[in-house]
């Protein structure tokens, strides 16, 4: 599949971020419906969020959404904020794809580090990030505020 996976942004056309829904919430199972996540989609696009999508046979196979952004931490970077492949396409490469262009879009804008999380408890993942040459370097801790 991984020859026949056509990468591009996600710009803004509705029927391009309708299809990447069901894909989004296998990564965010939590998102209720597409309306919900169109408008938060359009917010964080406000803050520089990005989109890319993996298309394969006419349809969304994957996702990695991003932005640049400074900190005194990291200086100028790029931030994975999703990075998901459906789940019948995982060991495809997809995700190594995915991952490649957000790194190339990194570097096109001049960026000094390429950054994600990822859960404690997903160490497949874990092991997939370090054979893409990124390297833990710290925990991310989260005190939720709000409480539903």
């Amino acid at each position: 599949m991984q020859s026949l996976v056509d990468i591009r942004h996600i710009e803004h056309s509705d029927y391009d971020l309708e299809a990447s829904f069901s894909v989004m919430k296998e990564l965010r199972p939590h998102l209720k419906d597409r309306a919900t996540y169109a408008v938060q989609i359009a917010h964080q696009r406000a803050q520089g969020y990005r989109l890319l999508a993996a298309w394969g046979n006419g349809a969304i196979v994957g996702l990695a959404g991003y932005r640049q952004m400074d900190n005194l931490l990291y200086g100028r970077f790029v931030y994975i904020d999703d990075l998901v492949v459906t789940a019948s396409l995982h060991r495809s490469g997809v995700g190594e794809r995915l991952l490649q262009a957000a790194r190339q879009q990194a570097i096109a804008l001049n960026c000094e580090n390429f950054v994600l999380d990822t859960g404690l408890h997903m160490a497949l993942v874990q092991r997939f990030y370090f054979r893409q040459g990124l390297l833990a370097r710290g925990m991310h801790f989260v005190e939720p505020l709000l409480q539903e």
